[in-house]
């Protein structure tokens, strides 16, 4: 299962490059702060609630970046907090595309000892695949001190409305669970 997801993430990947040398140059920025709203469905239960996303270029290829969560689980009175903060690399591979590697610091913390901490490294391609669409598809690795390691996908996209503002949604496929976020985004 895990291997095909993976799988299935890189052969999604392969149409945002393709489309991105015939879409031209439009250009991806690695400077932005979203907010929105934040989803996770699971065998045991759902949970949602809201979330907050930022990156920051230093240099032409390496950015850092940070989210943050804060979700409640349906029919309780259990609430989380999910953080990530990491540093990003990317690198050209077409006009409007880009190899993108990523590795983090998570954070789970439910209260009553359910607090856990974590890496992840994920790498995959995002692309300007018009001047008002662009995307990504990522496949990770994750492991912790208290869950065992997971290969996950991630999928998302970015409607632009103009060079500042845009709606942002990302999807996180990991075992049974999937994560996600919508939400609008500023882009400098």
């Amino acid at each position: 299962m895990k291997r095909a997801l993976l799988a299935l993430s890189l052969l999604a990947a392969l149409p945002f490059a393709a489309l991105a040398q015939e879409s031209g140059s439009t250009g991806l920025s690695y400077n932005y702060l979203e907010g929105g709203y934040a989803a996770t469905n699971t065998d045991s239960g759902d949970a949602d609630g809201w979330g907050l996303n930022g990156s920051a270029a230093f240099t032409p290829n390496w950015s850092v970046f940070g989210a943050y969560s804060n979700q409640k689980i349906d029919d309780t009175d259990v609430d989380f907090d999910q953080w990530r903060l990491g540093v990003g690399y990317n690198h050209p591979i077409a006009t409007s595309t880009d190899l993108v590697t990523r590795a983090a610091y998570e954070k789970f913390d439910a209260g009553s000892g359910a607090d856990f901490d974590g890496y992840s490294v994920e790498a995959g391609v995002r692309s300007a695949l018009t001047t008002n669409l662009e995307g990504y598809a990522l496949a990770g690795y994750e492991d912790g001190d208290e869950y065992d390691s997971d290969f996950y996908g991630r999928l998302g996209a970015q409607v632009k409305f103009n060079q500042n503002w845009g709606i942002n949604g990302d999807v996180k496929f990991v075992g049974g669970d999937t994560q996600w976020f919508v939400g609008p985004r500023f882009s400098w």
